[in-house]
């Protein structure tokens, strides 16, 4: 059996465990959003998932490398980008903006990469491709609006709308430098400095934003989002994000982003017992029809 059969699979699975983990980071984040000001949310979870990640460089490699020239640019890009300044959107997004309609909106991001490696990097991606991002966005627009997809573009624009779609943006940009962060740094090493730069980044906007912190904030929910989105969604989703980049190249690896809003919702009926309807199903389907269908 090849090199390929064997670690192909794995990248896959790891890849759909990863919008599992980021599912759930629509709650957490919710949870936090209405509890603290964003940079502050933003920076308790980088900070823990920054000591996290220290730890498990040290453990499976030794320690952080040293960094060359070009490499310092490329993962302070990437702390910038997919870490400072997603972040900012996400929590400023979801501060204003019920769950699933944020997660409605980051599901155009396999959209934006793959537009922004055409034109900026001119990758072909070909028709196939192309169709099963479509129809995974489809059917991501399925779950999300329960159906009636007319009804949510019915609503009107906000402030909410256009920081997640900053979001967005700022996690294309992260998709598409890490492709080039990854030459000489292993996905361990590269989300380890990317943290460590945003980190750095969110804590100095926090320091404008303490003041507004309410003691009553800091309970026992803020404490296990945090947890949450410091492991799952930074720690294991970042470095197994990286590692299908390295082996799917961002367009293909992006097009997986679009398991995330159906995994926040199904976590939604689990854990706040909402009702699982039809459409959820049929846009599941859809969803990982179009997934399938881009990585054929």
């Amino acid at each position: 059996m090849s090199e390929n059969a064997v670690v192909r699979p794995a990248v896959y699975f790891k890849m759909v465990a990863v919008a599992l983990c980021w599912g759930g980071t629509f709650i957490a984040g919710r949870v936090l959003a209405l509890a603290m000001p964003p940079l502050v949310a933003a920076a308790g979870r980088f900070v823990v998932a920054a000591a996290l990640l220290l730890l498990l460089a040290w453990q499976r490699e030794g320690g952080l490398p040293r960094l060359s020239g070009r490499q310092v640019l490329a993962t302070l890009l990437l702390g910038a980008t997919g870490v400072f300044l997603y972040n900012l959107f996400f929590f400023g997004a979801l501060a204003r903006l019920p769950a699933s309609r944020t997660a409605l909106i980051i599901a155009l991001n396999p959209i934006v990469t793959a537009l922004a490696m055409a034109l900026l990097l001119g990758e072909r991606l070909g028709f196939t491709r192309w169709a099963g991002v479509l129809l995974a966005l489809c059917g991501s627009a399925v779950v999300i609006t329960r159906g009636d997809l007319g009804a949510a573009l019915s609503e009107s624009i906000g402030a909410g709308e256009l920081l997640m779609f900053g979001g967005v943006c700022s996690w294309a940009a992260y998709t598409i430098v890490g492709r080039r962060a990854l030459q000489g740094l292993s996905p361990i090493a590269a989300t380890s400095y990317a943290a460590l730069w945003g980190g750095l980044l969110l804590c100095l906007g926090a320091a404008w934003q303490w003041t507004d912190l309410r003691p009553e904030a800091l309970g026992l929910g803020s404490a296990l989002a945090i947890g949450y989105l410091a492991v799952f969604g930074t720690v294991l989703g970042f470095v197994w994000y990286y590692e299908g980049v390295k082996a799917l190249g961002p367009a293909r690896a992006a097009v997986f982003n679009n398991l995330v809003p159906v995994f926040g919702v199904a976590l939604a009926a689990v854990l706040l017992g909402e009702q699982i309807l039809v459409s959820m199903l049929l846009g599941g389907a859809l969803v990982i029809a179009g997934v399938m269908l881009t990585n054929r």
